[in-house]
């Protein structure tokens, strides 16, 4: 193996489309095309030179609009030799398969691949509104194959309790780590829209952000009308935006098949760092809910692959779905609270839009733009799927990354960094709970009028810290004057009642 097969990207595009008349709307495929060939022709590749590309991958979308999005994109670039693959759910999808493709590459298994990805929701939610038809089917009608298996992020029991919505999830994780930190209610609220204050301005000056709107820290963490409480302690500025018409595309090849087709050495953007890892699938099954020792493991093997420290990079997309997302993975990454570096190249999820699925090929998109303008610089994209449980992390720069040991490009297999991850303990999970209980982390779930609906719960049967104490899932009565107690209160640590009701767990105080 020699410098030749070093994997790169090449081209990339990402298109944003607002407000287009509704007759013309091209669907997520339109879209796809559109940044597809962008990216051909920023990379200064004649477009038809993609009947070269062995491989194309589609981000799965949420509302896929074609049996087979990867053959109908790869039929409308001229691409007919390309095999087609769908990526399934999950946000770390995007960096997950640039890692897959350069270890590929880097073999000699694949020489020209296409990633892309789009959402059209907001075209979708237009149509809709204007009582218009929905249909951007297209050839073929053959179904597209997953590339992997798609895994159950959850189980029947926690959905049973309201452990599902994404937006009723991640609060669990933030009130767990507000309660760590020892932050009062008020403390944290104020924390969270500072956090989220910085990534608005980011995306107040990122073209094609979905909200390109500076907003403030209080302005962000005060639910009012138009900023309602959806899973407390988020408002609704604290939310993944997905319905967006935003897509994005990355071409990848070999150093020597760039240079075969003629593609300029200032578009080469070296991945010189990855990972991949992941969580225990279902969220009871995790140590704990304010720490990630999938993030921890993740930064560690694509700092050290890298050959740098977390000092050393200049550049960040964390992912940003919820805050408790960005704060944990800061924190496990050794990034300091106050680190005056942006933790965001687009203004992230809430801000620029989460293309569901596909936000993070936008932000890599984003961060080989920013590094091509500062060659030299290195920047880090972390990916995150399902409940803080799928992750992958990718580190790149304009400089050339150097061979392994005369080996040329290489990574570590993630399964030997996952069996690290897969051998801990976590608590034992019981199902029909009785008894004395203490809260280890909850949420309050509110309705679209700003009323709360629901408290979700996840407890013990013993101490928080035992880890032998078994954990349940619960609800407590919907009681309104309860729920609201529980946003003006820390109740984790309370203690109460659990009983099975045969449906579910319901805790009293």
């Amino acid at each position: 193996m020699s410098d030749e097969t070093t994997p790169i990207l090449v081209g990339v595009g990402q298109v944003t489309d607002r407000q287009r008349a509704l007759e013309e709307l091209p669907g997520p495929v339109g879209l796809m095309q559109w940044a597809a060939e962008q990216a051909f022709d920023e990379a200064k590749i004649d477009r038809r030179r993609a009947a070269e590309l062995d491989t194309v991958v589609v981000i799965r979308g949420f509302r896929e609009s074609t049996p087979n999005s990867p053959a109908s994109l790869a039929r409308r670039l001229g691409a007919d030799r390309a095999r087609g693959w769908l990526m399934p759910n999950g946000g770390n999808g995007p960096q997950y398969l640039v890692n897959r493709y350069a270890e590929a590459i880097a073999r000699g298994e694949n020489r020209f691949v296409l990633l892309a990805g789009a959402e059209a929701r907001d075209s979708v939610r237009r149509l809709k509104k204007a009582g218009r038809p929905i249909d951007w089917s297209e050839p073929p009608d053959t179904e597209a194959g997953y590339l992997i298996p798609e895994p159950e992020m959850q189980s029947g029991y926690e959905r049973a309790h309201g452990v599902f919505l994404a937006a009723h999830v991640y609060p669990l994780f933030e009130n767990a780590y507000r309660h760590r930190l020892g932050r009062t209610i008020d403390e944290h609220q104020l924390e969270m829209g500072r956090l989220f204050a910085r990534f608005s301005e980011v995306a107040a000056e990122t073209p094609g952000a979905w909200f390109p709107v500076r907003r403030s820290a209080e302005e962000i963490a005060t639910p009012s009308d138009a900023n309602r409480f959806v899973g407390w302690p988020y408002t609704k500025f604290m939310n993944a935006m997905n319905n967006v018409d935003q897509s994005a595309a990355i071409l990848m090849t070999s150093v020597g098949h760039a240079r075969e087709l003629g593609v300029p050495e200032d578009r080469f953007v070296y991945l010189h760092g990855c990972a991949d890892t992941n969580e225990a699938m279902f969220v009871t099954d995790r140590p704990n809910f304010h720490e990630s020792p999938a993030i921890r493991t993740l930064g560690r093997e694509s700092l050290s692959m890298a050959g740098r420290s977390i000092d050393e990079i200049a550049h960040f997309d964390l992912y940003s779905c919820f805050p408790s997302a960005v704060e944990i993975a800061r924190d496990e990454l050794g990034i300091p609270e106050g680190d005056p570096r942006p933790l965001t190249v687009t203004g992230g999820l809430p801000y620029h839009g989460g293309a569901g699925n596909n936000y993070v090929m936008n932000a890599i998109v984003t961060m080989v733009q920013k590094l091509r303008a500062v060659p030299g610089d290195f920047g880090m994209v972390t990916a995150n799927g399902g409940y803080l449980t799928k992750h992958a992390a990718g580190i790149y720069s304009t400089a050339p990354s150097p061979s392994l040991d005369g080996a040329g490009w290489a990574r570590r297999d993630p399964a030997e960094y996952q069996a690290e991850i897969d051998a801990l303990a976590h608590p034992p999970v019981i199902r029909e709970a009785e008894g004395d209980a203490v809260i280890e982390t909850y949420t309050v779930a509110y309705g679209r009028t700003g009323e709360p609906e629901a408290g979700i719960l996840i407890g013990r049967m013993g101490d928080i810290d035992d880890l032998s104490a078994p954990r349940f899932v619960a609800n407590t009565p919907a009681d309104p004057d309860l729920l609201a107690a529980m946003t003006r209160e820390d109740f984790v640590g309370r203690r109460g009642r659990v009983a099975n009701t045969g449906k579910r767990n319901i805790l009293r105080f």
